[in-house]
C-alpha cells in the first residue's frame, strides 16, 4: 500500500521518485486521521506555493483509487485511507507465505560475531549474560535476513591473569579441592592472589614469569593452565544449555598466541611501532586516542595483539562482509584502537567491516559488579533463580498445568533474557524481580501468555494450524481492533531489517510487546468463536498468524513459547 501510494505521487511530483517519496510517507498517530500522511512542506520550492494549496491540488489530480477508500487534505497534509478489505487481503496473503519476515538480502554475505566470550577459570557472571543474549540475538536476526553467521566465542583464556592462577594454585590451592570444585575453587584462590598481592607485590612479578613460561611454550605451565581450561568449559556449556545457545567457534585468545607474529611484522613492515618504556606502540594522537600497545617489554603479546591477530584471522577465514563485536561500553577505546591499527596496516575494508556493539551494566540491588574482590553474581544463579520463582507462581495459580517443568524453564529463561533486550542495549539492565515476573506489564511473560492464549483458543476450537481454512472473507476483518493487529503483522518484515540496521534486538522485543497487545485488544473486541462459520474463520485465520508472529519474533530473541501457561 505504501509503495501504491508513492507511486501515486511520484507520477505527480517531479524531481521526486518513489523512494524518496516513501521515505517521507508517515504513519499518522491516530487512525482516524488516516493510515498514510504525506507532507508537503518540501514541495514549497518545487512549485512556489504554499503546502496546504499544493495538497489540496494533488489530492485533486488523484482523484478515486480502487486501493483508497478516500483522500483527504489536513492543513499542509495528505492523508491516504486505504480501502480496509483489500488492505486485509493483501497483508494476509503476506503473512501467510513460508517464512514470512525472511529476506535473501544477506544472500552470499558473511557476518563473524563475537560474543559471550567469558574469561576462563573465572564463573559465568551477569555481565557476560548481556553479550551472550544480545549477541545470540543478533546472530537470529542476520539469519533471518539470509547471512551466513559465524557464532564465535572468543574464551578469554590466556593473560597474565593466568600467571596469577598458576601462582595461587601452587601457594593454596590442591588438585582435589580444584577437582571437587571446579571454577569455585579456582574464584577462591583467585581473590586470595588479590588480597595477598595487595600486601606483597613481588606475587605479581612471579604471576608475570608465570605466564612468560605459557608464552615461550613450558610443559608444566601449559598442561595446568589447559586443566583450568577443561574445567572452565564444562560449566559454561551448562550456562549456554540453559540458554539454548550453541557457538561455532570457541577459539580464544590462546589461538592467536602464535599468529601475533604477523601482527608484529606488519606493523613494523609499514614503520608503525615505537619503543615505549621498553613496551612498543602504534602511536594514534592523530587520531585523538591513546597508544595501542602491541607487545610488552619482558617480549609477550597483549590483547591487543590478540585481538588485531583474531580479525586477520577471521578476515582470512571467513572474508566477512562485517565483523561485529558484542562487548561492554567500557571497551569502546580498546576497539577503536584495534580497527584503527588494522586501517592503518593498510586494510581499507576495516572503515566499514569491523563494528563494536556496545553494551550497558548489570546490577542487582544496586552496584557494579566485581571479580577480583569476591563480589560476583552468577549467571547459573540468576536463571535458576528466575525459573524457580516461575515453578512457585505456577504451583499458587495453575498447579495442574501439564509439563510444569518445561513451562517454568521456558518462561524463567525467557523473563531474564526479554527483560535485557526490550530496552536499548546501551542502557543499563537492573534486575528487578517483581517486574521481570509480571504477567501484566511489559514482559517476556507478559507476550508468552498471549501466545499460549492464542493456542487455547486453537484447541477450544480443536483445530491444527494445518485445517485453518485457507480462504476467508476479509471484510469481516476491518473493525478497528482488527485493523491495528494487522498493521503491526505488515510491520514485521521491516522490523526485522530496521533490527539488522541498528544492531539493536530491542526493536524486535518492543515488536512483539506491540504484537501481544494488539492481539489482546483484538480478542477482547472479537469473540472468535462464534455461530457463524464466515466470522469465526475469518478471525481463527487472524489470530493463528498473529500467534506464528508472535512465536517468531520472540525466537529472534532467543525465547521459547509454551502452549500453556
Amino acid at each position: 500500500m505504501k509503495t501504491k501510494i508513492a507511486e501515486l505521487l511520484a507520477e505527480k511530483i517531479e524531481g521526486f521518485d518513489v523512494e524518496k517519496v516513501e521515505q517521507l510517507l508517515e504513519v499518522p498517530p491516530k487512525a482516524d486521521m488516516g493510515d498514510f500522511a504525506f507532507p508537503c512542506f518540501q514541495l514549497a520550492k518545487v512549485f512556489r506555493k504554499a503546502p496546504n494549496m499544493i495538497a489540496a491540488e494533488l489530492a485533486e489530480q488523484i482523484g478515486e483509487q480502487d486501493f483508497l477508500s478516500k483522500v483527504e487534505v489536513k492543513g499542509a497534509y495528505l492523508n491516504f485511507f486505504v480501502n480496509k478489505t483489500i488492505f486485509v487481503q493483501q497483508v494476509m496473503e503476506r503473512a501467510t507465505e513460508p517464512g514470512y519476515g525472511k529476506s535473501s538480502m544477506g544472500e552470499g554475505k558473511t557476518i563473524c560475531i563475537d560474543y559471550s566470550s567469558p574469561n576462563v577459570a573465572k564463573k559465568f557472571h551477569v555481565g557476560h549474560l548481556r553479550t551472550t543474549i544480545i549477541g545470540n540475538s543478533l546472530y537470529k536476526i542476520f539469519t533471518k535476513l539470509g547471512y551466513k553467521v559465524e557464532r564465535i566465542n572468543h574464551l578469554g583464556d590466556w593473560g597474565t591473569q593466568f600467571g596469577k592462577l598458576i601462582v595461587a594454585y601452587k601457594k593454596w590451592g590442591s588438585k582435589e579441592a580444584v577437582e571437587e570444585n571446579g571454577i569455585a575453587e579456582l574464584m577462591k584462590i583467585y581473590v586470595k592472589f588479590h588480597e595477598e598481592a595487595e600486601k606483597d607485590d613481588s606475587l605479581n612479578d612471579e604471576a608475570r614469569a608465570w605466564f612468560t613460561k605459557m608464552e615461550q611454550g613450558d610443559q608444566e605451565a601449559l598442561s595446568i593452565w589447559q586443566w583450568f581450561k577443561d574445567i572452565s568449559l564444562v560449566e559454561y556449556k551448562k550456562t549456554y544449555e540453559m540458554l539454548g545457545i550453541e557457538f561455532d567457534s570457541y577459539a580464544g585468545e590462546s589461538f592467536y598466541c602464535d599468529k601475533s607474529k604477523r601482527v608484529i611484522d606488519e606493523c613494523n613492515a609499514k614503520n608503525l611501532l615505537e619503543e615505549s618504556e621498553g613496551a612498543y606502540i602504534v602511536r594514534l594522537d592523530e587520531y585523538n586516542m591513546a597508544p595501542c600497545i602491541v607487545m610488552k617489554k619482558d617480549g609477550s603479546s597483549i590483547y591487543a595483539t590478540r585481538d588485531l591477530a583474531a580479525v586477520l584471522y577471521r578476515k582470512d577465514t571467513y572474508d566477512f562482509d562485517k565483523c561485529i563485536y558484542v562487548t561492554g561500553l567500557e571497551q569502546k577505546l580498546h576497539f577503536a584502537q584495534v580497527f584503527k591499527v588494522i586501517e592503518l596496516l593498510g586494510y581499507e575494508w576495516a572503515k566499514d567491516q569491523l563494528v563494536h556493539v556496545p553494551y550497558g551494566l548489570v546490577s542487582l540491588k544496586g552496584g557494579k559488579l566485581s571479580t577480583r574482590k569476591g563480589n560476583i553474581i552468577y549467571a547459573e544463579d540468576i536463571l535458576n533463580e528466575s525459573v524457580n520463582r516461575i515453578k512457585e507462581i505456577i504451583a499458587e495459580k495453575n498447579p495442574n498445568l501439564p509439563d510444569k517443568d518445561d513451562v517454568a524453564h521456558k518462561v524463567g529463561v525467557g523473563a531474564i533474557l526479554f527483560n535485557d533486550l526490550y530496552n536499548q542495549r546501551i542502557k543499563d539492565v537492573v534486575f528487578d524481580w517483581d517486574k521481570i515476573h509480571n504477567f501484566d506489564g511489559e514482559t517476556g511473560p507478559y507476550v508468552q501468555y498471549t501466545y499460549a492464549r492464542a493456542a487455547s483458543i486453537l484447541r477450544k476450537r480443536q483445530m491444527t494450524e494445518a485445517q485453518i481454512p485457507g480462504n476467508i472473507d476479509c471484510s469481516v476483518l476491518t473493525d478497528e481492533a482488527s485493523i491495528a493487529l494487522l498493521k503491526e503483522i505488515n510491520r514485521y518484515p521491516e522490523v526485522i531489517k530496521t533490527a539488522a540496521d541498528r544492531l539493536e534486538p530491542s526493536v524486535v522485543a518492543r515488536y512483539a510487546m506491540a504484537v501481544a497487545q494488539a492481539f489482546n485488544k483484538f480478542y477482547h473486541d472479537n469473540q472468535c468463536i462464534v455461530e457463524d462459520e464466515t466470522v469465526c474463520n475469518a478471525r481463527i485465520k487472524l489470530l493463528s498468524v498473529a500467534k506464528g508472529i508472535l512465536k517468531d519474533s520472540l525466537g529472534l530473541l532467543g525465547i521459547e513459547c509454551p502452549e500453556q501457561m
